[in-house]
């Protein structure tokens, strides 16, 4: 993120951009800024922008060698188009003899850093991974937004709010932007106001069903569990989250049993600070063992409804059952 301030600030442009990773926020975050940087807003003669997969190369390349009409730059931006997964040899050609008006800036969720295109834009620009953010810069990031409102947020708060939204900076910023609406005329955020007014993802839904199930409160793990349902939450992608939880608490305590601390769990794993806590938290009622059986299971039960032995919302309910009682 640095290099991309740096060319933005400097307006010293690459003739590629690759954006990546799996924090939409600051894909769009920066494919806004660049695009900005690059061309004035209202300047749509120079600037084209192509989404999804079934692209046609050719046309791309036509429109990088069509000179910029009365500016310095034509800009293109390509979203979504599979091609840094999927070869695309073509583009990958020609990216080092693009004119050098022309400006390519792609936004993509994977990439195989393997492949020919990425290795051209590397040559050529910039390749950018966008990673979802640790809590401190979470926190800095919250922060200073409530700075510039003129708000500020009890100790016991932000802790709460980042636990009900995950680490998701879009979805931050919409429940940062309800709680701003929700106590407009005061100047500050109390647990309260988060208890009141900020949504709880799926996710964490997930996170407060395992700890019932851990803390073997078998009503209000199948409560959670229910609530889920309500949403329209498919059986089979709560067995996926409880799984990857399970596979988590299974992680940290291996480490933790290990000697690692904390700071080293999140580095290793790439979790956030606060999940390996929470994680940490959890697994402390579990022996090793019973983690490593909890994600045998998990496969088990999802192989069962795959080969058409279980129903799905039934196979959730036999995990809840066996793991809270």
């Amino acid at each position: 993120m640095k290099t991309l301030n740096e060319d933005i600030k400097t307006q010293n442009f690459r003739q590629a951009y690759l954006l990546y990773g799996e924090e939409d926020y600051l894909k769009n975050q920066y494919k806004n800024r660049l695009r900005r940087a690059l061309l004035p807003e209202d300047d749509t003669m120079n600037f084209s922008s192509y989404e999804g997969k079934g692209i046609d190369v050719r046309q791309v390349i036509d429109q990088a060698e069509t000179l910029p009409f009365f500016a310095d730059r034509r800009v293109i931006l390509v979203e979504q188009s599979g091609f840094f997964k999927n070869a695309c040899p073509e583009l990958a050609d020609y990216l080092p003899q693009m004119p050098p008006e022309t400006v390519m800036i792609f936004v993509e969720d994977e990439v195989d850093k393997r492949g020919r295109l990425y290795k051209a834009v590397k040559q050529i620009g910039r390749a950018v991974e966008l990673k979802r953010q640790d809590e401190r810069t979470l926190t800095t990031w919250v922060l200073g937004i409530l700075k510039k409102e003129g708000k500020t947020i009890a100790r016991d708060a932000l802790p709460l709010f980042l636990e009900k939204t995950g680490d998701d900076m879009e979805n931050i910023a919409s429940e940062l932007e309800k709680l701003l609406s929700y106590t407009m005329g005061r100047p500050g955020i109390e647990r309260a106001d988060v208890e009141e007014i900020c949504t709880v993802t799926t996710e964490s839904r997930v996170f407060e069903m395992i700890r019932a199930v851990a803390e073997k409160q078998q009503k209000r793990a199948f409560d959670l569990y229910y609530d889920l349902l309500s949403l329209k939450e498919p059986p089979m992608r709560i067995l996926f989250l409880i799984a990857r939880q399970f596979n988590q608490m299974l992680q940290v305590k291996d480490m933790r049993e290990r000697g690692l601390d904390s700071a080293a769990i999140a580095g290793r794993t790439g979790m956030a600070p606060f999940v390996v806590k929470r994680s940490l938290a959890q697994a402390s009622r579990y022996e090793l063992r019973e983690l490593r059986q909890a994600v045998e299971d998990c496969v088990e039960a999802e192989e069962a409804v795959k080969t058409g032995k279980l129903d799905d919302q039934l196979a959730v309910e036999l995990l809840i059952t066996k793991y809270s009682q």
